[in-house]
């Protein structure tokens, strides 16, 4: 990784943290602008950048900096109710980056970012309502009832933002070709 590539990083970081503290109680799951942020790092990121970026941030709130939702920190926070989100962005953004790094260049680069962030999105997704279920003693139905379904539009939302606004600065940085 070059210089501009850790500071990338870095920027990644700081906006996953500051896009958490970003936070409305909804039920057992915070609604918080994680998903634009993370929606960006394809654009702006390669994989090993975006993986590094999300790596170093669950690192940070693991070691008790707070940098989770409602400025929560800890190893609790991941084991706890809501961590299988967390641990879920890191496996969502390994998944989505490397569908995107397949993907023929004849498709346009606003497509492959916003594919590899529906990836992030339902693995993310199957993390946390998995764990959700194991820690919360819930079922399947209601895990998905109170955290999943009640994000989908707003997720989906955040998406196509976080995708906008990755692509354009990628393109400002020289990241990927203008015509995207």
């Amino acid at each position: 990784m070059d210089a501009r590539q850790i500071a990338r990083v870095g920027v990644a970081v700081a906006l996953l943290s500051v896009s958490a503290w970003i936070t409305v109680s909804f039920g057992p799951v915070p609604f918080t602008l994680q998903t634009m942020a993370l929606a960006m790092l394809p654009a702006i990121l390669d994989r090993k950048g975006a993986c590094a970026a999300v790596a170093v941030y669950l690192l940070l709130g693991a070691v008790g900096l707070p940098v989770f939702s409602g400025f929560g920190s800890g190893i609790g926070q991941i084991a706890g109710m809501t961590g299988g989100f967390l641990w879920g962005f890191l496996i969502g953004t390994i998944a989505g980056t490397s569908v995107k790094s397949v993907l023929p260049d004849r498709v346009p680069q606003f497509a492959q970012v916003a594919i590899a962030d529906i990836v992030m999105l339902l693995i993310s997704y199957a993390c946390g309502t998995a764990q959700l279920m194991i820690v919360g003693s819930m079922g399947l139905v209601p895990a998905l009832v109170a955290a999943v379904l009640p994000f989908v539009v707003f997720d989906l939302m955040k998406l196509a933002v976080g995708t906008s606004i990755g692509c354009t600065v990628a393109r400002a940085l020289g990241v990927i070709r203008s015509h995207a």
